[in-house]
C-alpha cells in the first residue's frame, strides 16, 4: 500500500531554529541570534502572554465562544461583517480554506516566483495545478498589473503578495483592481498581507468594501496573520477576509475549531495591545534603515520586517560563480552565531534574507555579514598558488 503520487509536491523549507543549529554545531544556544524566519524581535505582546496564562486552565473546552469573540473583533477592526472573517490555523490554514472553496480537480492557480511555496502546495493538496508569473530582480521585483495579466490564462485563483516575500515590494491598490477587473468573473484575486502592518500602503480590504473611491468587489480576498506584527507565530493564528456574497462557504470548508482556545485568547489580547504593535513597527523601520545603509552589498528596499541582500560575486564574475553564494554566506554567518535565510529555496541562489531584529541584533548581523563578504572577496582575489611562478 502506498500514498497517492506526491512527486509534484515539494516540502516547505522553514528557517532553521537556534536549538537545531546549536545542536548540529555542538554549541550553546545562547551564542546564536535567529534572523531567518521574520519573527517579531520583541516577542509576543505582554497582554497576549497574560491571556494565555489566564486561559491555560480552560483548554479542556472547545474554543467556540472565543472564535466568535475574535471574529467579531476582527470584523469591527476591518469594517466587515462577522461572516467575512474566516479564522484559521495560521495564514496557511486560510489558504487551504480558499483552496477548498475555489478549486475543482485540475484547476490552476497563478502565483509569483519567487514567492511563498505554500500557495502551490495547497493547490496541489486539493488536486489543482500551478502556473507562475515572474517578479524580476532586474526590475527590483516590481509588482504591477501588466506582469500578472501577461501570465494569466484563466486561472481560478491569482495570488498577490504585498509586501512580497522575500523582496519586500508592494503592489498598488489600483493595480490590484485592474487585475481583478481584467481577469475572468470566476477568478479570485487573493492578496496576502501577512506583512501588511509594516507597509506604507493601504490594505486591499478597501476593495472588498468599496472604500477610498473603489467600487465594491466580490472577486478579491485578503489574507492576514497574527504571526508577524503581533508576535504569535508559535500559536498559528491567521484569517482571511472574503467577499460578503460568498462568506457562508466558511461553514462548509473550515476545520472545526482550527484556531485553538489559547490562540484565540492571545489574538484578542494582542489585537487590543496597539502599543506593542507600534513598538514593533518602530523596531522594524529602524532595522530596515540600518541594514539598507550599512550592509556593503545591494539591499532591496523593503516594506516587510526583513530585507533581501544580494551576496553574489562581483558583476564581473560569471553567474555560475555566484550560484551557491547564498548557502556559503549563510553558513559562514551561522558559524559566527547569526542565523539568516538562504534564499536558494526561492530560486535566488545568490541572495539571503535577514529579519529585522533589535538594534543589537541588527548591528551584529550587519557586522557579521560585512565581515563574511570581505573575507570571501579576499579569498576570490587571492591568486591560486599553482599559478604563481617561482622567482
Amino acid at each position: 500500500m502506498h500514498p497517492r503520487d506526491l512527486s509534484d509536491h515539494v516540502a516547505y523549507q522553514a528557517g532553521r531554529g537556534i536549538e537545531e543549529v546549536a545542536r548540529e554545531l555542538g554549541r550553546d544556544p545562547s551564542e546564536f541570534v535567529k534572523l531567518a524566519s521574520n519573527e517579531n524581535a520583541l516577542g509576543p505582546a505582554p497582554a497576549a502572554v497574560e491571556a494565555i496564562q489566564s486561559a491555560a486552565s480552560g483548554v479542556s473546552s472547545y474554543p467556540k465562544a472565543t472564535h466568535a469573540d475574535l471574529t467579531a473583533a476582527l470584523a469591527d477592526r476591518w469594517g466587515v461583517t462577522d461572516d467575512q472573517v474566516w479564522l484559521a490555523n495560521g495564514g496557511d490554514g486560510a489558504i487551504d480554506y480558499l483552496s477548498r472553496a475555489m478549486l475543482e480537480p485540475g484547476d490552476d492557480i497563478l502565483v509569483p516566483t519567487p514567492g511563498f511555496a505554500y500557495y502551490g502546495m495547497s493547490a496541489r493538496f486539493h488536486h489543482g495545478d500551478v502556473t507562475e508569473y515572474e517578479l524580476s530582480r532586474d526590475d527590483d521585483f516590481t509588482q504591477d498589473a501588466r506582469t500578472v495579466l501577461e501570465a494569466y490564462n484563466g486561472e481560478r485563483i491569482v495570488y498577490l503578495t504585498s509586501p512580497h516575500n522575500p523582496s519586500g515590494s508592494t503592489i498598488a491598490l489600483e493595480a490590484i483592481e485592474t487585475i481583478a477587473t481584467e481577469t475572468d468573473d470566476e477568478t479570485l484575486v487573493v492578496v496576502d498581507e501577512a506583512y501588511g502592518e509594516f507597509a506604507d500602503v493601504d490594505s486591499a480590504v478597501a476593495l472588498l468594501e468599496g472604500e477610498n473611491g473603489f467600487e465594491q468587489r466580490e472577486d478579491v480576498a485578503v489574507l492576514r496573520t497574527f504571526s508577524k506584527a503581533y508576535g504569535l507565530a508559535g500559536l498559528r493564528l491567521g484569517y482571511a477576509i472574503v467577499p460578503e456574497a460568498w462568506a457562508d462557504a466558511y461553514a462548509r470548508v473550515n476545520t472545526p475549531f482550527a484556531a485553538s482556545e489559547l490562540a484565540c485568547r492571545a489574538g484578542l489580547a494582542a489585537l487590543e495591545d496597539t502599543t506593542h504593535v507600534d513598538r514593533t513597527i518602530d523596531v522594524v523601520e529602524t532595522a530596515r534603515n540600518a541594514m539598507e545603509a550599512d550592509i556593503t552589498a545591494h539591499v532591496w528596499p523593503s516594506q516587510g520586517n526583513f530585507v533581501l541582500v544580494d551576496v553574489g560575486r562581483d558583476e564581473a564574475e560569471s553567474q555560475s560563480n555566484s550560484d551557491g553564494e547564498a548557502t556559503a554566506v549563510a553558513e559562514a554567518m551561522q558559524t559566527r552565531g547569526v542565523i539568516v535565510r538562504d534564499c536558494t529555496s526561492f530560486g535566488l541562489s545568490d541572495c539571503i534574507r535577514i529579519t529585522c531584529g533589535t538594534a543589537e541584533e541588527t548591528h551584529r548581523a550587519v557586522e557579521t555579514l560585512n565581515t563574511v563578504l570581505e573575507e570571501r572577496a579576499s579569498d576570490t582575489a587571492a591568486p591560486d598558488e599553482s599559478e604563481v611562478s617561482n622567482p
